[in-house]
């Protein structure tokens, strides 16, 4: 930084004589830090491609950073079918032109609702070709304050100055590792947004821990895989949604009218799913009142359709693990009541919190001047932090606008809040 100010000095030249040593240099600072744009989006997952895509049509300026749908690509498993239903799944675009619908017609893919998760993965792909075509791969290393709003220094030591941020990195690293498990190493002991693939634990013993759609999912991967999967978890597992073995209807005026007292994102218990779907009143409820609604439409579940392929799942519900150790290269698991279980390796299917600050990016002084809760920023109407023009969407805004932040569906609501916002925070 020191070296631009000096050779925009030495530019300036005589027009700078007249200044103090203190105001030339402040004066230099002030054409280095000129922004490079008006608002740089920081992830290119789903929610990160409709807000560049929604801004950019409201004309303004924006700049995208981030691999498309590397989340999507890297940690979530290739033979993953998608929970969300296929009207719950389309990108949000601001002319409808870029849906699922389209994608499916143009791909020759039948809409339907067990579509798998490289279905879902090209389909982020051709939208990010579509709706922000100049996407700048290049990953942000840190985001720090600007003169002119805030800089972003990429992995390659360039530094772009945007007068506004907005963060869309999803569950990036916000795996949650039960204190337990956090001493083993990794060879042991992995998440499952550590694998997209399970072949390598052929022939293993695999303990799955967890009765989450990731952790039911994961088990009946690994024992297609090959593996012997045990599943521990607390409680019994809760399967949600239509079973297709059985012979429910999926037409006629009966299946339609199920179908439209249903949300299409499917999130959450019967009257609570449509009260999240409208986020606007959901954050106006007393903060207590949101977690305890967060925690019901939230709930450890697993689709239906898994049943079907969990018939070499042996199931171990109603225990906790107590403590895990490693043992001649295994995992032994002391639970409760007394038993203990041996495994080749341990995969926690124990979902995710969020904490901004295991993002990476974010120094300590900027993280410090963020008023948070349990590690999720506390957001505005605009999806702005209390640091002004710092504004995160995605999982990271579920504390302040509610569960449909953790699907697609979501990106519908937050893309025009956050333009209307923006619009009318312009200078």
């Amino acid at each position: 930084m020191e070296a631009e100010i000096v050779n925009v000095l030495n530019r300036l030249g005589s027009h700078t004589r007249h200044l103090t040593p203190r105001h030339a240099v402040e004066a230099a600072a002030a054409r280095v830090e000129r922004p490079g744009c008006e608002v740089a989006v920081i992830g290119a997952g789903p929610y990160g491609l409709a807000v560049a895509a929604h801004l950019r049509a409201a004309g303004i300026e924006t700049r995208t950073f981030g691999r498309p749908m590397s989340f999507w690509r890297e940690h979530m498993p290739r033979a993953m079918v998608m929970r969300s239903p296929w009207r719950g799944s389309h990108i949000a675009d601001p002319g409808n032109r870029f849906t699922l619908d389209r994608f499916a017609r143009a791909a020759g893919i039948a809409p339907r609702d067990q579509f798998s998760r490289q279905e879902f993965l090209d389909y982020g792909l051709w939208f990010q070709r579509r709706a922000v075509p100049d996407l700048d791969s290049r990953l942000v290393a840190r985001l720090e304050p600007a003169r002119a709003g805030y800089r972003l220094v990429l992995e390659d030591g360039e530094s772009v100055i945007a007068r506004r941020v907005v963060l869309a990195l999803g569950l990036a690293n916000q795996a949650l590792i039960p204190p337990e498990f956090d001493h083993l190493p990794g060879e042991l002991v992995s998440h499952t947004a550590d694998h997209a693939d399970f072949a390598a634990f052929r022939g293993r013993r695999v303990a799955v821990i967890g009765r989450g759609q990731s952790a039911c999912e994961s088990a009946a991967l690994l024992s297609e895989a090959g593996a012997g999967v045990e599943l521990v978890a607390r409680g019994g597992v809760r399967w949600i949604g239509r079973d297709p073995s059985r012979s429910a209807p999926t037409s006629g005026l009966a299946w339609a009218l199920r179908k439209a007292a249903v949300p299409p994102s499917e999130v959450g218990p019967p009257h609570l799913n449509w009260l999240i779907e409208a986020p606007w009143l959901y954050r106006r409820l007393p903060e207590d009142v949101r977690e305890s609604i967060a925690a019901r439409c939230l709930l450890p579940a697993a689709s239906a359709w898994l049943r079907a392929r969990f018939d070499r799942v042996r199931v171990t519900s109603g225990v906790r693990v107590i403590s895990a150790r490693e043992t001649g290269g295994k995992v032994e698991l002391r639970l409760s009541g007394g038993r203990t279980a041996l495994a080749d390796h341990v995969l926690l299917g124990t979902g995710f919190h969020v904490d901004i600050a295991k993002y990476g990016l974010l120094p300590k002084e900027v993280l410090e001047r963020i008023e948070r809760t349990g590690g999720s920023p506390r957001l505005d109407d605009g999806y702005q932090s209390s640091l002004p023009g710092l504004h995160f969407v995605g999982s990271s805004s579920v504390a302040s606008h509610g569960p449909l932040m953790r699907f697609v569906w979501g990106s519908r609501y937050t893309t025009r809040r956050l333009t209307q916002a923006l619009r009318r925070g312009r200078p």
